[in-house]
């Protein structure tokens, strides 16, 4: 399993925003900060404010902040933004799936399963855990 890029970018910037507090920060900082190209990272803020999850700002002094409190975002939330259009596997698609096993197969049952802990486990954390007490990723991502 391999979480996209974009997934990846989300809680990055989820994080530097979390760092952050209260701030209006730039897209060009958090680019830089996470390595990121600013065109990629334009499409996963835009998402991410769709979602309520960040809230932008327009303008000369404009920028993103967090949409909500830290302790109402959960990393599994976060993550199916993102992941849940990708089916994780091929017989997880009602359009794309000529897996000529789905009726005899139970793979899916145990990825079924797989998944619903994967993202259990996700769903118990929120975007606090990801900074509270992580002074290293402050130093990383505190803007001045």
């Amino acid at each position: 399993m391999r979480l996209t890029t974009r997934t990846n970018l989300a809680m990055r910037t989820l994080m530097f925003c979390a760092v952050n507090p209260g701030k209006v920060v730039r897209k060009q900082d958090v680019a830089q900060a996470c390595n990121a190209s600013e065109n990629h990272l334009a499409q996963v803020i835009h998402l991410l404010a769709q979602k309520g999850f960040l809230h932008t700002v327009r303008g000369r002094s404009g920028g993103l902040m967090l949409g909500r409190p830290v302790d109402e975002i959960t990393v599994g939330e976060v993550f199916r933004a993102f992941e849940a259009t990708l089916p994780f596997t091929e017989c997880f698609s009602q359009h794309e799936n000529s897996c000529p096993l789905i009726d005899s197969c139970r793979l899916k049952c145990a990825l079924v399963k797989a998944l619903a802990a994967f993202y259990a486990t996700l769903d118990a954390l929120t975007l606090r855990d990801m900074v509270r007490e992580n002074g290293d990723l402050e130093g990383l991502l505190k803007v001045a």
